[in-house]
């Protein structure tokens, strides 16, 4: 193409484009969660619907260019609280506390733990550590004697996954109401709180995989 054709200022509006469309989904990502209508966005964004598809393709490959560095930044915040915390017990509390406050307070966050989206790879990434770190924490408050002997890491995403849907129905009317919620069950989950449970763990593999498949229909 010759130094005064039209390619050049084509490649430069498509990017400020693309620019725009990050920039509006990430502010009604926030605002809304990740089930937030792409009409809107791309309003926002000043440019058509049809713009917003030819520069990310689908809703997921979105999700992924614009969520994972948020998640990763607060998520990381909360782990270095998490960190810091006096022995075993305080730091499954603190994750679990802390986990469920940035659902309560940010919806594109309790989206993510949620894990609505699992065809948004890198977005799954994010929550997959976050969630494995969560483990490792219920190893380590097993090990210290302060946690249930018989408490998995799919009873922690259970609970972060409930909570999830408890903050989406309460946000507007009684957003504190989740806290309460939280307490009882860390309550629940001290070792000296300990009686026979009614069901296995091989429950919460059939309770996950509905869970996911019901996200995906």
């Amino acid at each position: 193409m010759s130094p005064t054709g039209g390619t050049p200022r084509l490649r430069r509006d498509a990017q400020r484009n693309v620019e725009k469309l990050k920039a509006a989904a990430i502010e009604v990502f926030r605002e809304r969660g990740l089930t937030a209508p792409l009409e809107d966005i791309a309003s926002r964004a000043g440019v058509s619907t049809g713009t917003l598809y030819n520069r990310f393709g689908s809703r997921e490959a979105l999700i992924d260019a614009v969520v994972p560095e948020l998640a990763s930044v607060r998520l990381a915040h909360l782990l270095s609280r998490v960190r810091g915390a006096a022995d075993p017990w305080r730091r499954f509390v603190a994750y679990v506390e802390g986990m469920a406050a940035l659902q309560a307070e940010e919806p594109v966050l309790n989206d993510l733990v949620s894990r609505r989206f699992p065809d948004a790879t890198e977005l799954t990434r994010v929550c997959d550590e976050a969630l494995a770190e969560g483990a490792r924490l219920v190893d380590e408050a097993k090990r210290h004697g302060s946690l249930r002997a018989d408490f998995t890491a799919g009873d922690l995403f259970v609970a972060l996954w409930c909570t999830g849907q408890f903050v989406r129905a309460t946000r507007a009317t009684a957003p504190d109401a989740w806290r309460r919620n939280i307490a009882i069950f860390l309550d629940g989950a001290r070792a000296e709180a300990a009686r026979e449970l009614p069901v296995g763990p091989e429950a919460l593999v059939a309770v996950r995989d509905s869970l996911f498949d019901h996200q995906q229909r």
